[in-house]
């Protein structure tokens, strides 16, 4: 769904409503909840439930109680109760299915107790509009003063509360850091109360948002609203290479995603006999290389003999199994691997809309530029008779034209002088 500042304009570019997923129609928000019970009416005799969640900034959320009874409905812009002042949020779910996240989020009605003072005037709105357009280049300067200080932390998002009293730096940092000379500055630069609250490198994503590498919007930033910890073993089931850089999202973190089918992959698991388990035969001990979990295959090969692996299935391997508790041994795994008749199976798709080959572009390019150089010229034959007359000029005058071919000039051969002999001469008259 889309709110109507968020369509397309009339050259077919996308408006953007320019809130991050935060509009106030409420029609394009990240992580809403859709309110099934809204059009059910209250049993007699039963009060609405008399709290509200509203949102804040990123998908920051609160539940508030309605103690002035105010006719709120999903979308309203209200002014709630803060530390210190009013801060301004949008109502995003009334009614008793309030009580349910209340319940399943197990939140404290009891001492947490929080109140609606009113619907938002015109003024809070304008100021909780200015005070927001204010966020971005103070984070801006923010990050130079952290940078000057030599500090390894990173500011990542800065929230103004709704009357722009307090502003509250998110940051994140590997490591404890010592900002109380960074405060003094922010507190003397932007003259206002400064709260720092440092976040995780995951709620870091899911507030700025972006593109995983599948092509889509982060989960995180979504739907997804807890963090469950993904380990290297979620990849190992799933027999996935251990590459840092395909594994990691752009949180620097492990992908959410990796524990998406991990429960399905448990599950086929369960049908196949331990990896570490040897398979004795007479040839040999073998020993388990690979699995195929789709397939139900899995590839053995013999102690010594590590570059020839044997396919066989599941249940060949566990009726192998069987045999060796009885301290009995198979005579070979050649024998089990040609029961197996693999087929390869190719897919084949008809030609039904009439679309061209996938594979017309997998043969090697010809010389189409010789092709018309020789095209061009010979000249278009007039005639079957003409054409050929002109094949037996044109061969003739080839013929008469053609020079002789010159003769191969004979190889000199290297003239062997006779040493001269005076010395000799000169000696024996002597």
């Amino acid at each position: 769904m889309a709110c109507q500042s968020c369509a397309t304009g009339k050259d077919g570019q996308p408006k953007g409503c320019k809130n991050n997923g935060t509009c106030g129609t409420d029609s394009c928000n990240k992580l809403t909840v859709f309110d099934w019970l809204a059009n059910m009416s209250v049993p007699n005799g039963e009060k609405p439930f008399d709290w509200v969640e509203v949102r804040f900034k990123n998908g920051r959320k609160h539940y508030y109680h309605n103690s002035e009874n105010l006719t709120l409905s999903i979308g309203d812009i209200v002014a709630t109760q803060a530390q210190s002042g009013h801060d301004i949020g949008m109502v995003t779910l009334t009614g008793e299915l309030v009580r349910v996240q209340i319940k399943r989020k197990k939140f404290d009605t009891k001492t947490d107790v929080w109140k609606v003072y009113r619907k938002a005037s015109q003024k809070d709105i304008d100021i909780w509009s200015e005070a927001r357009d204010k966020e971005e280049p103070m984070k801006v300067k923010a990050r130079q003063f952290a940078i000057d200080l030599k500090l390894k932390m990173k500011i990542s998002d800065i929230e103004f509360q709704g009357d722009s009293s307090k502003a509250t730096f998110y940051y994140t940092a590997e490591e404890r850091v010592d900002f109380r000379e960074l405060i003094k500055i922010y507190a003397r630069e932007f003259r206002i109360r400064i709260e720092m609250k440092q976040v995780g490198f995951r709620q870091e994503a899911s507030r700025l948002g972006g593109i995983g590498s599948c092509g889509r919007e982060l989960c995180c930033s979504t739907w997804l609203t807890d963090f469950r910890s993904v380990s290297t073993s979620a990849a190992r089931y799933q027999q996935l290479s251990l590459n840092p850089q395909k594994l990691a999202g752009q949180c620097g973190k492990l992908k959410c995603c990796l524990n998406y089918e991990l429960d399905s992959y448990l599950d086929a698991l369960k049908a196949f006999p331990k990896t570490d388990t040897k398979l004795y035969t007479k040839k040999g001990t073998a020993v388990c290389q690979k699995t195929d979990i789709f397939k139900g295959h899995m590839w053995y090969a013999y102690e010594g003999e590590w570059m020839n692996w044997h396919l066989i299935t599941t249940d060949q391997a566990r009726e192998i199994i069987e045999i060796n508790k009885k301290k009995e041994k198979v005579a070979s795994l050649e024998e089990y691997a040609v029961d197996l008749s693999l087929v390869d199976t190719k897919t084949e798709f008809e030609n039904v809309v009439g679309q061209d080959s996938l594979t017309r572009f997998d043969g090697p390019k010809g010389n189409k530029k010789r092709k018309n150089n020789r095209s061009r010229n010979k000249k278009p034959a007039q005639n079957k008779v003409g054409a050929k007359t002109n094949n037996n000029k044109t061969n003739n005058n080839q013929q008469n034209n053609a020079k002789p071919k010159p003769k191969p000039r004979p190889k000199r051969k290297p003239n062997k002088r006779k040493p001269e002999n005076n010395n000799n001469k000169s000696n024996e008259s002597k």
